[in-house]
């Protein structure tokens, strides 16, 4: 039963009487669609099923599968996400052309949906940091990246003010804010019952003090694109037109095609060019409810600020380790490999200093490429690599394993040495790397870590 103040509260959002039953009819029916995107950089073929038709990578399945139970998933070869949160894509490749080296912030990231897309999105030269403030929430997060592999993520959990510490630094930052959740009601019961108008105008403000903390980050004509999975205007246009009331800001046109079902508005920006929003309802689309907005920072002459750095993180490579490290990874000219610690890391050369600024102002979880440590010059590969899509897959021997002998690997499961070479084993489903295994004589230790095993299923 959906709340009468809330079915209310849709007369704000340019629905019709006969929009807002549907609309209620559908939330109330509980029946979701299922759709996934999958990565372009381990699966060189579209899957077969519908398109979802505002991104080149998502598609619908017929029905949900146990997607812990298929090895795929764990490999890194797609992503379960809600098809209306793909949109992103459309709005990035609607104002970014083709090889933009960008620095891109996703402000509320976890788990890691949008961070995994704007990371395709953008390019292995671009930086996308993914940022999530519960630490919880982020180390699933950080799992997420280092599963997707490719690499060009930097995985931080700090407050939404801490970025003050790279002023006018990103070219687009995505606010994905925490919100009340309408749009999930049929998804999630527990959204219905928690709802309240008092938790809307809790996460409205709370939303105003995201935007206005996270502003100074963005640069000069830079992107804010920012978006919630509700319905109100209270959450919705409204902060949209606070922020234009209160920084200097615009839209920016962003076209879609009239048969996807989206509904358009806009916001008034002065004499500016008033902001787009799009709103996506589950009546009308084949998706969950979701609002957003592209904004616009006005140009100006100001400069990178950068606070001064906090710490020092990482230690050249010599040539040494670099000549260790270079025959795992497929086109090392391309890399730049660094030691945290013991530990050795891989980034794209491109890519590596802006890396380096965020790592040494702000807290990073983890980012690159995650190499492993180097004994006597040889190299004890880390789960990451085994996942990283440029992984050299001549480095090491491969062992392809089937559906249930994928499944004992991923649930750490005794795995016969019959067939593995002795040393260290990629282990493969479908070609697909899964982690590794050292066989040791007549016995094998599998390296699958302990906390992403399959557990009770």
């Amino acid at each position: 039963m959906l709340p009468p103040s809330f079915i209310e509260s849709l007369a704000g959002t340019g629905l019709d009487a006969a929009g807002r039953d549907a609309l209620c009819r559908t939330l109330e029916a509980g029946e979701t669609s299922v759709s996934v995107r999958f990565n372009p950089y381990k699966l060189a073929e579209r899957p077969e099923g519908e398109g979802v038709p505002w991104n080149r990578y998502g598609f619908y399945l017929a029905e949900r599968p146990r997607f812990t139970l298929d090895p795929l998933f764990h490999a890194g070869v797609y992503y379960v996400q809600e098809a209306s949160s793909m949109f992103l894509e459309h709005i990035y490749r609607s104002l970014f052309g083709e090889g933009e080296r960008l620095r891109i912030l996703d402000l509320c990231a976890a788990p890691g949906g949008k961070s995994t897309l704007l990371a395709t999105a953008a390019g292995l030269e671009s930086v996308v940091v993914a940022n999530e403030v519960i630490r919880a929430r982020a180390l699933t997060l950080a799992d997420n990246i280092r599963k997707w592999g490719l690499g060009n993520v930097a995985v931080t959990s700090n407050d939404p003010s801490h970025f003050g510490a790279l002023e006018h630094w990103f070219d687009l930052i995505a606010v994905d804010a925490p919100c009340s959740g309408e749009g999930m009601f049929r998804k999630n019961p527990e959204a219905t019952a928690q709802w309240s108008p008092q938790a809307v105008e809790l996460c409205a403000g709370r939303q105003r003090r995201i935007l206005s903390e996270v502003w100074s980050a963005l640069r000069p004509g830079g992107i804010l694109i920012y978006s919630t999975c509700t319905f109100n205007r209270r959450e919705n246009e409204e902060n949209v037109a606070w922020l234009v009331e209160n920084y200097d800001c615009e839209g920016v046109r962003i076209e879609t095609d009239p048969a996807w079902g989206i509904v358009r508005g806009e916001v008034p920006a002065g004499e500016g060019v008033p902001v787009p929003v799009f709103r996506f309802f589950p009546h009308a689309v084949r998706g969950e409810g979701f609002f957003c907005a592209v904004i616009r920072k006005a140009e100006g002459r100001v400069r990178t600020r950068l606070s001064k750095p906090r710490r020092t993180v990482f230690t050249e490579a010599t040539r040494q380790e670099q000549a260790s490290l270079r025959p795992w990874f497929g086109q090392p000219e391309f890399m730049h490999f660094v030691r945290i610690g013991d530990q050795m890391y891989g980034y794209y050369e491109e890519a590596y200093p802006a890396v380096r600024e965020v790592a040494e102002r702000l807290s990073v979880l983890y980012s690159g490429v995650h190499a492993g440590q180097l004994y006597h010059g040889k190299l004890k590969p880390e789960h990451p690599l085994a996942l990283f899509h440029d992984l050299a897959r001549e480095a090491v021997p491969q062992a392809e394993l089937g559906e249930t002998a994928a499944l004992g690997y991923l649930r750490r499961g005794d795995i016969p040495a019959d067939g593995l070479a002795e040393g260290m084993n990629l282990v493969c489903f479908e070609g697909v790397p899964l982690g590794w295994i050292k066989r040791i004589g007549n016995r094998t230790n599998n390296l699958y870590p302990k906390e992403l095993r399959i557990q009770n299923l």
